[in-house]
Parts: structure tokens; C-alpha cells; sequence
């Protein structure tokens, strides 16, 4: 991907057909039509992204993007930035709780430093890879008052996502997006409330959990970047708004779609990564599952303009991939039941007018 725009994206049709079969497949099994709810939907959506009548859910893989964010000099986070990099220390250990979901759902882990200020000391746990992109070494700009990236940064880190996602298997079915970043939810919604058109106040969260004043800082530093940037289209608001992981969510999330592999969508900020991609390539939202609701503040709004349904709504908040990841076994089920119900036939049940 590296040179590309995102008008040389090519997002794949989804296939109507296996769908058809896939939910002619769910009207024959024996339960009442509809009644698997969201699981039955979640079926025949892979059905048509995989073009098969009995998509699976496995292999799955996740992918964190990791970047440290000049705007938390303004105070936006009870956090010092320091903490990105002891964060990527942790999981490389397997102590955060996307490490932890990982092992327990047998998912691979892969962290990736686009823009982390102190690389990590030692070698990841079993489990777990790393790699620091050379797009890590770049400048991040304070979006308050300057681009959060370079025009050539950004190409960049849109390329380190693509070729994250070019390194996985060709059987991967399904990829989980995550991050980590002090600050990126200032930058996440900083980019949801150009893409919106929307006030800063209605994209602000608490984040990491920012008292009331460092929500005001948080509102009046999203508010400075907004009118910087007022009337800036998909690309430019992830460049001068977002950071490095966000973009590379983005170019992940394209090439994912591009090798025709659905991305099961995190929360806030990866949502907000996934509506600039459907701004940037309409189309590419047809590929997304969406996990959950998180409890940011901005997020509604984003899901709204998506048109997404999210699967789970527990409150959740942390990122990192994590609600992604605790949705998998709601897809896993939801192939499962697909595949192995009997049909009305197969069983040797009374269909409806039937008896």
C-alpha cells in the first residue's frame, strides 16, 4: 500500500447469493424464524462476505496499533504518556486484558509500534509478536495548534496497517482491530467531529477517566482542533486530528477488506478509524461486525452515521481491542448454531403448518 490513496482501494462486493442460501439455510432449521436474533444476522453477514452458505469464524487474529499523542501536554488525560510504552511492556508479558482474552480465546496478538516514544525492552511472551514500525521514528504534531502527522507520515502508517494485515495467513477469516495510545481518544474525537460535522462537547468522553476539568480541557483542545480544521474530508481530518495508530487502523482495516476478511470493530476509537475508512472508500462498512457500545460519550453518534447494530453494550470503555475480542464468541456461537442445527427435515420436526 505504500504510495497509495485511498481512491485506489478496492473494496470487494459482498456475495448476495451465499447470503440468500445462508438465510434460506436459517428459515429450515429448527427454531422459530428469527429467533437466534443478532446470531442469525451475524451468520448470513460472513455468509456474504465469505461467499460461502457456511461461513466460519476461525482462524481469527488481532492486531494492535500502538502511538504516543503530542496533545497530552494540554492535560486531556489523567495520564502521562509514559504509560503507552509501559502498557506495550504489558502485553508483551500478557498482562492486559487484551493479552488475557487472547490466551483464553486462542486468538494471536500482534503488536505494532507506530509511533510509541520508548520501545520496549524485551521480547514479547509466547503468544504474542511485536514489531516497531520505521513510521514509529516520525514527528507527531500537537493537533491543538499543528498535523498530527505529515502528509508522508501518514501515507506511512496507512501502509504499516496494510502490511500487518498482509503478514497474516490467507485463511484468517475474521481481523480484530485495537490500540493503544494516551491521548487518542482526544484524537479519535477530534476526527469524529470533523467527520460529523458535529461540537466538540458531543464527541468528548471521559476517556482513561478525566475529572470535570480535564473534560473541560479535553472539550476546549477537540474544539481548537475543529476550527483549525473546519470543512477538512476524511483523509485530511485522520492526518492533522488523529495519530499514527489510527491511521493505521485505518490501512488495516482497508487491506483486511480488500483480502475480503470481515473486521470485527472495537469501540470508540476504532469505530471512528472505520467511519473515515467508509468516508475515504464507500462500501467498506459492508465488511465490518461491530462488538459493542462503549460507554464514550462520542461513540453513539459515530455508530448512528455507520449504521451499526453492535452486538454487545456493557459498558466498556478500555479499548486496546478488548470488546472485539469479548464479542468472538458471540460470532463463534453464531457459526456454530448456523452450521450444526438440523433442519426440520434432518430431525424429523414438524415444520410450521405442519402436524
Amino acid at each position: 500500500m505504500n504510495g497509495r490513496t485511498s481512491a485506489s482501494w478496492i473494496i470487494p462486493a459482498p456475495d448476495q447469493v451465499a447470503a440468500d442460501r445462508a438465510h434460506e439455510r436459517q428459515s429450515r432449521l429448527t427454531k422459530p424464524p428469527g429467533s437466534l436474533g443478532v446470531l442469525e444476522e451475524v451468520a448470513v453477514k460472513l455468509a456474504a462476505l465469505q461467499g460461502t452458505p457456511l461461513p466460519r469464524s476461525r482462524p481469527a487474529a488481532a492486531l494492535l496499533f500502538a502511538a504516543d499523542h503530542a496533545v497530552t501536554r494540554h492535560g486531556v488525560s489523567p495520564y502521562p504518556s509514559a504509560v503507552t510504552a509501559a502498557m506495550v511492556e504489558n502485553f508483551l508479558r500478557g498482562g492486559a486484558a487484551s493479552s488475557v482474552l487472547c490466551r483464553q480465546l486462542g486468538v494471536p496478538l500482534r503488536v505494532v509500534d507506530v509511533g510509541v516514544l520508548r520501545p520496549p525492552a524485551r521480547p514479547p511472551d509466547e503468544g504474542v509478536s511485536f514489531r516497531r514500525d520505521p513510521v514509529a521514528d516520525e514527528p507527531g504534531g500537537d493537533l491543538r495548534v499543528e498535523d498530527a502527522m505529515s502528509e508522508a507520515t501518514f501515507r506511512r502508517a496507512l501502509a504499516a496497517g496494510a502490511e500487518e494485515v498482509d503478514q497474516l495467513p490467507d485463511d484468517v477469516r475474521l481481523v480484530m482491530l485495537g490500540e493503544m495510545g494516551i491521548g487518542n481518544t482526544t484524537a479519535a474525537a477530534a476526527v469524529a467531529a470533523l467527520l460529523l460535522g458535529s461540537k466538540a462537547e458531543e464527541m468528548v468522553g471521559r476517556g482513561t477517566g478525566v475529572d470535570n476539568a480535564g473534560l473541560a480541557r479535553k472539550v476546549e483542545v477537540v474544539g481548537d482542533a475543529v476550527r483549525r480544521l473546519e470543512g477538512a474530508g476524511p483523509e485530511r481530518a485522520v492526518q492533522s486530528a488523529g495519530g499514527r495508530d489510527i491511521a493505521a487502523l485505518v490501512g488495516a482495516a482497508a487491506r483486511a477488506i480488500e483480502r475480503r476478511k470481515a473486521v470485527l470493530v472495537d469501540g470508540f476509537i476504532v469505530s471512528v478509524a472505520m467511519l473515515a475508512l467508509e468516508r475515504m472508500a464507500p462500501g467498506a462498512r459492508e465488511w465490518m461486525l461491530f462488538a459493542h457500545r462503549s460507554a464514550e460519550a462520542g461513540h453513539r453518534h459515530v455508530l448512528e452515521a455507520l449504521g451499526a447494530r453492535p452486538m454487545l453494550d456493557l459498558g466498556l470503555r478500555l479499548g486496546e481491542g478488548s470488546g472485539a475480542l469479548t464479542a468472538l464468541p458471540l460470532v463463534d456461537a453464531a457459526c456454530a448454531l448456523h452450521a450444526g442445527m438440523a433442519t426440520f427435515e434432518e430431525a424429523g420436526v414438524p415444520d410450521r403448518g405442519q402436524g
